[in-house]
């Protein structure tokens, strides 16, 4: 009986050492910034031993240990986005992350792609945003998109379409290896014929240096 209580007490240690998270955030209309009520689910990645779901525009719940965790937020008319949090990014056992989502028929910019200057090599600090389109794909098997790349207009005008055929070509390569059928992913390269700004500074510049997502099929 003594060893069972001494037994039971280390097993409560141990549980309030653990580290307890909320995970908070908003699911909002890319473009116009209302809130969405939307199909929201939550797993344990990747593995998605622990889940959990609402209903509504808004979410929190608890998580436990070092797991990272994906939240899938879906709504009628718009494109699924998936996130992927990681207890490290906690500031105060807390992390809020907001999801926007994108009216179907429109583009996504992937804003947190970086590429190496005038290369196709992607920097490590983009995977977690490929990781996270990676998961939706999984989630979502239906779906078939397609990559478009863009570069500024400055310098040679073919040099900059192949330079975006590469760096979508690179993406696609990424998706593809973690599980992503290629038939799901098509790539289309525009150079710096479509700018999304026209003023002639580098700010602009780099705005118009990008990979868009399409959603060809879902």
């Amino acid at each position: 009986m003594k060893k069972l209580l001494i037994y039971f007490l280390v097993l409560m240690a141990h549980a309030g050492m653990a580290q307890t998270i909320t995970v908070n955030g908003n699911v909002k209309d890319a473009l116009r910034g209302k809130y969405l009520k939307s199909k929201i689910s939550y797993h344990s990645y990747p593995t998605g031993g622990i889940s959990g779901s609402f209903n509504d525009s808004t979410f929190t719940f608890s998580i436990f240990g070092s797991a990272k965790y994906q939240i899938t937020a879906e709504a009628e008319g718009y494109i699924p986005q998936t996130v992927i949090v990681d207890p490290k990014e906690a500031v105060n056992n807390v992390i809020t992350r907001d999801i926007a989502l994108t009216s179907k028929g429109e583009t996504i910019v992937l804003n947190h792609l970086i590429f190496e200057q005038g290369k196709a090599v992607i920097n490590p600090k983009s995977f977690q945003e490929l990781d996270e389109l990676v998961a939706m794909m999984k989630d979502s098997p239906k779906v078939e998109i397609q990559l478009e790349g863009h570069t500024d207009n400055v310098g040679n005008p073919q040099a900059n379409l192949k330079l975006s055929q590469s760096r979508v070509d690179a993406v696609k390569k990424y998706i593809t290896s973690r599980g992503i059928g290629k038939n799901r992913v098509k790539t289309k390269a525009f150079g710096g014929s479509q700018p999304i700004a026209k003023e002639n500074t580098e700010e602009a510049r780099a705005k118009n240096r990008r990979v868009e997502m399409r959603v060809l099929k879902d």
